[in-house]
């Protein structure tokens, strides 16, 4: 073989080299690219994305189709468009404890603009005061105190009865003043408030009263206005006393919210900081609970079986009790069919249904990687009504969560997030369970009731009744109300 031809045999191994090297970079980085690619799915309509489909399904009893659809196209992390930006969507219950741990660190809170601007996103507020004995006194006299107010045989609107209640609660938690006009009044805005949460927040929306976001802002500006005049109040009173209050144990169980705050870290809260702390918690306590307490009735009532050993469950508490002795700590913990009670309807109801969060750095699971900056969403929803994780999962079946029952383990514990879980694992999760058992009890024992009218469930802009479940109560003979 000549040199000419031992050249061109050189110069053709050498490109096959290069050529094998250029192909197996190309597939290296191709399957890099493969790894570090979205889930999948689809951003919908330019714009608005799959906003609208999210808010028709949710706006009717049975908004399951729109998450069934796209876990059965894309699996249970899928990629989606809503509220004005690109949305990774979690049913998978293993990424979403992953989320839900890494809070802080990997993610942060991240709410649609609507919810974070009405409740201003601040540092997260001392917890509210855990439920205690002295504090099941006041929701046991508070529960009382509005069901006396029913008539004998009258037909009322349960839900609005429930928000009265878990409104007064927590402004009395707050500020220490009790129900009357002022508390009335404030509500009154303060459902405006609520009613801006997943809006349109239009630009300039201030300038635009006749939408629902702008009404939302300025009942915002009334409810802060009325929170700030007693904060301010308060802050004088402590300055006039010299910052000297006393801390006899009587006044330490008697302390409330913004008394907390004024002592937090030295005193360091602004005026502006405490109103946005009580506003937040205002959301926390109002809205959940008092729906959480209608769907237990509701529930409780298409399901009589339930219903009756619910009532028998009572019935011997009261029995061992005279009838108008309060209720104590040790009656609380006396109520364990109760307890299955409140589980299953959190569980079916999802007051709750799952929470927004934002990667601050690029988080990979299995094939995917979500790219710092992206918005998730973790559906507590879509895992609890999943067939393959509760069975006959969209019915409700309280015997579930009976002792013996596999649920109580801890596998059934990772998948029932009702409360989230995590580092923002809800602070008033025992308070809730505390105040609904108790609003339970004087319901079944006091008063026998039949649905009013037919209602039905809707999820969006949160999880209620649509007529607010009306029903016609009437007063047992042998109640003394």
């Amino acid at each position: 073989m000549d040199a000419a031809a031992l050249l061109l045999l050189a110069a053709a191994a050498a490109a096959a080299v290069v050529l094998g090297w250029l192909y197996a970079a190309g597939h290296a980085a191709g399957g890099a690219k493969k790894r570090a690619r979205m889930p999948p799915g689809s951003t919908g309509l330019p714009l608005v994305g799959e906003t609208l489909r999210l808010i028709s399904a949710y706006k009717t009893p049975n908004p399951e189709p729109f998450i069934d659809e796209r876990v059965a196209r894309h699996g249970g992390v899928f990629t989606t468009h809503v509220f004005g930006e690109r949305t990774v969507f979690s049913a998978d219950p293993a990424f979403n404890r992953l989320l839900l741990a890494a809070e802080g660190r990997a993610v942060h809170s991240s709410y649609p603009s609507s919810i974070a601007t009405l409740p201003r996103a601040r540092p997260p507020p001392p917890p509210p005061r855990p439920a205690s004995p002295p504090l099941l006194a006041h929701i046991d006299r508070l529960v009382l105190a509005t069901m006396r107010q029913w008539e004998p045989a009258a037909t009322v609107r349960l839900l609005d009865e429930a928000k009265k209640i878990t409104f007064n609660l927590t402004v009395k938690q707050l500020v220490s003043i009790e129900p009357g006009p002022w508390t009335e009044s404030l509500r009154c805005e303060y459902v405006k408030l609520i009613d801006g949460f997943f809006s349109i927040p239009f630009p300039f929306a201030h300038l635009l009263p006749f939408t629902t976001y702008g009404q939302a802002l300025k009942a915002r500006k009334k409810v802060a206005g009325a929170l700030r005049e007693v904060i301010k109040k308060r802050m004088e009173e402590k300055t006039e006393n010299g910052g000297v209050d006393g801390e006899d144990e009587v006044k330490k169980e008697k302390m409330d919210m913004v008394e907390e705050l004024l002592e937090a870290e030295g005193g360091s809260f602004s005026e502006e900081e405490m109103v946005d702390f009580c506003l937040s918690l205002l959301v926390a306590g109002y809205e959940t609970t008092s729906v959480l307490m209608t769907l237990a009735v509701k529930f409780l009532t298409e399901t009589p079986a339930a219903l009756a050993e619910l009532k028998e469950e009572h019935a011997n508490i009261r029995g061992m009790k005279g009838k108008n002795q309060p209720l104590e700590w040790s009656d609380y913990k006396s109520m364990p069919f109760t307890q299955c009670v409140i589980n299953e309807t959190l569980r079916v109801g999802n007051i709750i249904s799952g929470v927004f969060r934002r990667a601050n750095t690029d988080i990979h699971y299995e094939d995917y990687t979500i790219p710092k900056g992206c918005k998730i969403f973790a559906s507590f929803r879509a895992v609890h009504l999943n067939n393959e994780h509760y069975e006959n999962a969209r019915t409700f079946n309280p015997w579930r969560w009976q002792v013996n029952n596999k649920l109580q383990n801890a596998v059934g514990a990772n998948i029932f997030t009702p409360f989230g879980g995590g580092p923002r694992l809800c602070p008033g999760y025992e308070l809730a369970r505390v105040v609904v058992s108790i609003f339970l009890h004087h319901l079944v024992t006091r008063f026998s009731w039949e649905p009013a009218e037919e209602d039905r469930l809707v999820f969006f802009p949160t999880t209620r009744t649509l007529k607010g479940y009306p029903i016609n109560l009437r007063l047992l003979s042998e109640s003394i109300c």
